[in-house]
This record gives C-alpha cells, sequence and structure tokens, in this order.
C-alpha cells in the first residue's frame, strides 16, 4: 500500500547480508532508525559480523516507521507503528518457516528502529535469541503501564543509551527494563555518560558475544 495507507510499510523492500535466510543458524532483523534506510543499519554488519548470520533489515515507507516522538500518544504515530510491528512479525514468522527458530532470531534496532524492536517483542512474548535496543525503548506516551501478554523465558535483552540522549530520557529505558524483567526477559542495561545518539563499542562487543552464545 502507499505510504498513506493502513499499512503504509507493507510492501516494503527487505535487504539480507549473511547466509541466504534458512541456511544459517541464526538470524538478525536489524532495524534503522528515523530518515534513514536498510543500508544505514546494516552498515553495523561488519563490526557484528557472525559467519553463521543471516541479517535481514527491512525499509519503513519514506524512511520513517512512525511520524512523531516514540513517546507522544500512540494515535499520533499510527498507522505507523503497527505497520512497522506487522513487518517485524512477519519476518519472525518467515524465519520460523525457513526452519530458524525464534530463540535463535534477534530482534536488534537503533533509535527509532531501536523503539520498534523492542515493542514488537514486547507485543509477542516469546523465548527469542534477543532483543537488541541501541538508543531505544518501548513505545508509549509517560505513565504508560507496560504489561506484557506473555513471558519471555529468559530471554536475552539489551538496552544502551546515553545519559543524556535527546530522544531517548533514561526514565523509559529504566522502565522498559523493568517491563521485560517482570515478563521473565533477562535484562542488561547499560548507561553510557554523556555518550551522545550513538552505538559506542561496548554495544557491539555485547551483541557479538551474545549472537556466539545463540548459535554455539
Amino acid at each position: 500500500m502507499s505510504a498513506g495507507g493502513i499499512a503504509p510499510h507493507a510492501g516494503q523492500p527487505v535487504v539480507a547480508e549473511g547466509q541466504p535466510l534458512g541456511e544459517g543458524r541464526g538470524v538478525m532483523i536489524m532495524v534503522h532508525g528515523r530518515n534513514a534506510a536498510p543500508r544505514n543499519i546494516l552498515d553495523l554488519v561488519p563490526a557484528l559480523r557472525h559467519p553463521a548470520f543471516t541479517y535481514l533489515a527491512p525499509a519503513a515507507a519514506g524512511g520513517t516507521w512512525y511520524p512523531t516522538s516514540f513517546l507522544s500518544d500512540i494515535v499520533r504515530n499510527e498507522p505507523g507503528i503497527t505497520s512497522g510491528i506487522a513487518v517485524l512479525h512477519g519476518l519472525i514468522d518467515e524465519s520460523v518457516r525457513r526452519g530458524i527458530p525464534a530463540e535463535r532470531i534477534v530482534l536488534l534496532g537503533f533509535s527509532q528502529g531501536g523503539c520498534l524492536a523492542a515493542t514488537a517483542a514486547f507485543r509477542r512474548p516469546a523465548r527469542y535469541g534477543g532483543v537488541v535496543a541501541y538508543s531505544g525503548g518501548l513505545i508509549g506516551p509517560p505513565g504508560t503501564r507496560f504489561a506484557a501478554t506473555g513471558e519471555f523465558g529468559g530471554t536475552p535483552v539489551f538496552l544502551g543509551c546515553s545519559d543524556v540522549d535527546a530522544h531517548v530520557p533514561k526514565t523509559r529505558v529504566d522502565e522498559t527494563a523493568t517491563a521485560f524483567e517482570r515478563a521473565g526477559a533477562c535484562v542488561v542495561e547499560r548507561i553510557y555518560p554523556g555518550m551522545g545518539h550513538l552505538v559506542n563499542e561496548d554495544e557491539i562487543a555485547f551483541t557479538k558475544e551474545l549472537m556466539s552464545q545463540i548459535v554455539r
């Protein structure tokens, strides 16, 4: 559909790298940020690269998953949020159909993509290989009470963010960590003093170790 339709991100391209889907041992679904494209998030692959993984990077219509802050009222960001989550769930389902179980699938995103990846996982609890949100948190306005509808069964969840991020307040990262922990995830939250809005080497190193554990 068009960007103005009820599912603006349906039918957008998905860029793949690494092993062909179904031939590797793990899948990483990589979600780009605002005003970006799959190529931007795939720039992390050389640093993260693991020979057993397939990397799937979907594109948002117009380069943006939803129009305003992830802290806005949900209705202001629809249908983008629902459509973007449907894309991510569809990639999970396709990976499972190709023989990759959910416990070997990682949802990873940066900024707006990190928010979407975390929220997509939270809205469909399962034992995933991992959930990684670089400079992101669960989507919803201040005061949202986040309650999952199921259990994560020890899913590793990594939340990395600056303490002075202009887009993602530490309070929401804290709330996201608590929400996942209450639903049975194993959460690592790292707040980096003065870092800014970016991905650092420590975050990359943690993610690489997570990938190795998934397919060991």
